[in-house]
């Protein structure tokens, strides 16, 4: 059984602050769960890089879990589809292919992504729940039941979610919308502290509710 759980905000490629705050929180691979909440991809300069430390992660860490984000939902649809090309660049998606070494032929042809990466990329689910909590990137439509809700509001949804005091049964632990600092209601924990804007990069210990930064 695990101790403790560690909710991790999003990345955006930045693995050089990604190990730094591993290194401070200090996990046990035995006992802990580490939940990253998505957004691992675009406009930071090492999106490669953090995938590969994720992969190695899940090496030694069998607690370990990786949600979806929206910019993961982003490049496979237009990695795997051809789908919304100028959106993708629009929201960081070059440092992707940059990271990558990827020139846009490639992207647009389907062709030079490490296979390991893309079924990393393809097998994230959109939510972890516990008895606790529930894990998503974006957040929950309120009144709606877990098993209605939208992918597109799980990846997307903003103000509707994070303004409500909906009852959602659950603490709901979620990224996506980049805040000065974490929120922390008895309903909600946001832990998108907008590392790629010049923010930090939040981690949250469970049920301490003890917040570590980078």
């Amino acid at each position: 059984m695990t101790r403790r759980i560690f909710a991790i905000g999003d990345i955006h490629g930045c693995n050089h602050e990604l190990k730094q705050l591993l290194a401070r929180i200090r996990p046990d691979p035995l006992t802990d769960t580490i939940v990253f909440i998505g957004d691992y991809l675009d406009r930071g300069p090492d999106p490669r890089g953090v995938i590969d430390t994720l992969l190695d992660l899940k090496k030694t860490f069998p607690h370990l879990i990786c949600l979806q984000g929206n910019h993961e939902s982003m490049f496979l649809n237009y990695y795997l589809e051809g789908r919304d090309e100028e959106f993708y660049f629009a929201n960081g998606g070059g440092m992707t292919l940059s990271s990558y070494g990827l020139t846009l032929t490639d992207a647009r042809t389907g062709t030079g992504f490490p296979e390991d990466h893309l079924r990393f990329l393809t097998s994230l689910p959109l939510y972890h729940e516990t008895v606790a909590y529930l894990f998503v990137h974006a957040g929950l439509r309120p009144g709606i039941p877990l098993a209605g809700q939208s992918p597109e509001d799980l990846l997307w949804i903003r103000n509707e979610f994070i303004d409500s005091d909906w009852d959602f049964g659950k603490t709901i632990v979620f990224g996506h919308t980049a805040l000065c600092e974490p929120l922390l209601q008895a309903n909600k924990i946001g832990i998108d502290t907008g590392l790629v804007y010049g923010g930090c990069l939040t981690c949250i210990e469970l049920p301490s509710r003890t917040l570590s930064q980078v």
